[in-house]
């Protein structure tokens, strides 16, 4: 990846966050309409931002516009160690997209005090608000009070999902009735349903369950109406006749509501591979919804990195072989994959879901039925790595949780092209491998769904990142880069990414489930050969892989039955999975990972500062747009609150 020497891509840290930059290499040299392309997509990218927060949680909104007021009007002093707690909250509450944390899903409780809180409000301005005292009087509880909203997802079984979760997609619907409900949708829709609720909020009314859309003139239409008409700036400048008519099925999705013109934008957009800047916008994933049903909203605006989209190519080129290679039983592959393509990009904008947290590669569409009869695009998002990279360089981590030097050497050497290769094949094959039966649907998975899909993606990738196929095809040129990412990934599925979790928590997130499911189930069912072994050297654990290749069997069988699972619909295996490995956490393992992480004085969760594009213009004609990097995490999210809000604060 070439990027500039001194580019500063580490700009702070609070809390247990730190906020960096990634570099858009590449843009200056893009053509002048691909930059307008470029700048009008970003803008529909941040005019989404509400929608995100709304979503999350009813009062977030509400909640923000009160913290800024303060933060921007408050009059006393602010160098006391009350008002730096008030600023570490606020920037919390931004970089989560709201009051719950973006990855625990808890609550973001204040560390001042009502009392304090109190203070701030009578030194600040009002004036803009009709009835502030009701309004904060109100927010008092949903802030202070920790039982009040606590968890924006549950995926505690025991309890019923919809009714222990904060989030903003359900109002008076139990879980029964909102499975019922589009369970019935399902049954009566026949071939090639659309994704029933992903962009409607389930509610009731008299008594019985309705949907209310986020459309224009309907939920959300302020920000709606904004979004689609940057998409029609768009439109115009449009690279290809197949991406004309991919923004040009959003526009109509976006005005109507219509799921299936959503499923037309999809198909548009899976089919268009020939244009360099590509975008994703609208109600994507469903980890925000306890029942894998409702789309958050997100934007992701990008172009292609030519030479880095070399080693995608050769994957996506060779999917047919990976598939009959595939461990999983012959009834559950596919037997001839479709429209696979794959790239690596250069992200220029991320919104919604995906800012100030990204992901570093995405597969899309979601929809079962698309994925294959037209395929799927991947990416893999190498700027963002590159950035995670840079910033992790000298920070002690591999140090202290690596057995030996020779541990540390190969990661260092081959760990940056590993976890791309990782990235690429389970996006690139891992997502758009295998086959349901006939008649099943994702919904049978019901709250296990996102976990086990990411952890059979993930063990696509394990499982063929370390196939003499890959150096066949001059992807890695040995099997150090798989060792690599071995060692790496049992590291993290069983020590280091414990540092996220509360002492006394369980694992809530799906990414992190399905991590420690693959870890621990490969390190019990490899224990009586030794696979991988538990050292201890002064007082601290370590994991050590005895035995790669066996290892990498024991990733193919594990993926075998988690194809199985997602291909049968078999909900008991299934939960039974995800409860007995990737739920629990080690108690006295875990106490002793926070330790060692706290002396390193480092931060678990980092989330990116998007650049800022200006347009230049000469007699009201566009010459040139140029980008730049901001300094500090509050200056953008002001910015983004005074210049790229829409909607209401109550919806």
């Amino acid at each position: 990846m070439v990027m500039t020497d001194d580019f500063k891509f580490f700009s702070e840290k609070f809390a247990d966050l730190k906020i960096l930059r990634y570099q858009v290499d590449g843009f200056e040299q893009l053509s002048l309409k691909q930059k307008r392309l470029i700048y009008y997509l970003s803008r529909a990218a941040l005019a989404g931002r509400d929608i995100l927060w709304d979503q999350n949680n009813e009062y977030n909104l509400r909640l923000r516009k009160i913290l800024e007021t303060i933060y921007l009007t408050f009059d006393g002093d602010r160098k006391t160690k009350e008002f730096k707690q008030f600023e570490v909250y606020l920037k919390r509450i931004w970089f989560s997209n709201g009051m719950h944390h973006h990855y625990s899903m808890d609550k973001i409780n204040p560390e001042f005090s009502q009392k304090y809180f109190l203070h701030l409000i009578g030194r600040s301005n009002w004036s803009d608000f009709e009835h502030p005292q009701k309004l904060i009087h109100e927010l008092l509880p949903v802030i202070f009070d920790p039982a009040h909203d606590s968890k924006r997802v549950s995926l505690d079984s025991t309890k019923d999902l919809l009714l222990e979760s904060a989030n903003n997609f359900y109002e008076d619907v139990t879980q029964a009735e909102a499975e019922l409900f589009y369970t019935q949708l399902n049954n009566n829709a026949g071939e090639n349903p659309p994704s029933f609720g992903l962009n409607s909020k389930l509610t009731k009314e008299n008594g019985e369950l309705v949907e209310k859309k986020w459309k224009e003139n309907g939920l959300y239409s302020e920000a709606i109406e904004e979004i689609v008409k940057w998409l029609k700036k768009a439109q115009e400048v449009a690279e290809s006749p197949a991406q004309q008519r991919s923004i040009a099925k959003l526009i109509i999705f976006y005005q109507t509501g219509d799921l299936k013109s959503f499923d037309e934008h999809s198909i548009e957009w899976v089919k268009d591979i020939e244009s360099k800047v590509d975008f994703v916008n609208g109600f994507i994933e469903v980890y925000g919804d306890a029942l894998g049903i409702k789309g958050s909203w997100e934007s992701i605006v990008n172009f292609k990195n030519e030479e880095a989209t070399k080693r995608t190519e050769i994957i996506s080129n060779n999917a047919q072989w990976f598939e009959e290679h595939s461990p999983v039983s012959p009834e559950f592959k596919k037997e001839k994959v479709t429209g696979v393509s794959a790239k690596v990009i250069t992200v220029a904008m991320l919104g919604g879901d995906c800012h100030p947290a990204t992901p570093i590669g995405i597969n899309l569409p979601n929809a079962e039925w698309i994925r294959e009869q037209y395929g799927s695009k991947s990416v893999t998002i190498e700027n963002i790595t590159y950035a995670y990279h840079q910033a992790s360089l000298g920070d002690g981590m591999l140090e202290e949780f690596c057995w030996d030097k020779e541990e540390i050497e190969r990661t260092q050497k081959h760990g940056y092209l590993g976890n791309n290769l990782h990235t690429d094949l389970h996006e690139c094959l891992g997502h758009g491998s295998g086959r349901m039966k006939k008649g099943v649907t994702v919904d049978a998975l019901k709250n296990y769904y996102s976990t086990l899909e990411e952890t059979r993606a993930d063990l696509f990738a394990l499982y063929f990142i370390m196939d003499p196929k890959l150096i066949e095809l001059g992807l890695t040129e040995s099997d150090e880069t798989a060792k690599a990412e071995y060692d790496a990934y049992i590291r993290n599925g069983l020590l280091t990414q414990l540092v996220r979790i509360e002492p006394g928590k369980d694992l809530e997130e799906s990414h992190m489930r399905n991590r420690q499911l693959i870890a621990r189930w490969v390190y019990d069912k490899g224990s009586t050969e030794n696979v991988i072994e538990r050292k201890e050297r002064n007082d601290k654990t370590f994991f050590v892989i005895n035995d790669y290749r066996r290892l990498r069997e024991l990733f193919g069988e594990l993926l075998n039955e988690v194809q199985r699972i997602k291909s049968e619909g078999d909900y008991e295996a299934g939960k039974a999975l995800v409860e007995n490995y990737g739920v629990k956490v080690i108690r006295d393992l875990h106490d002793e990972v926070l330790e060692r992480y706290k002396k390193l004085n480092l931060a678990p969760y980092a989330g990116f500062l998007n650049p800022n594009y200006e347009i230049t213009e000469e007699d009201g004609e566009i010459k040139d747009i140029t980008i730049s990097y901001p300094e500090n995490f509050a200056g953008q999210m002001l910015d983004y609150s005074k210049n790229h809000s829409f909607l209401p604060i109550v919806n």
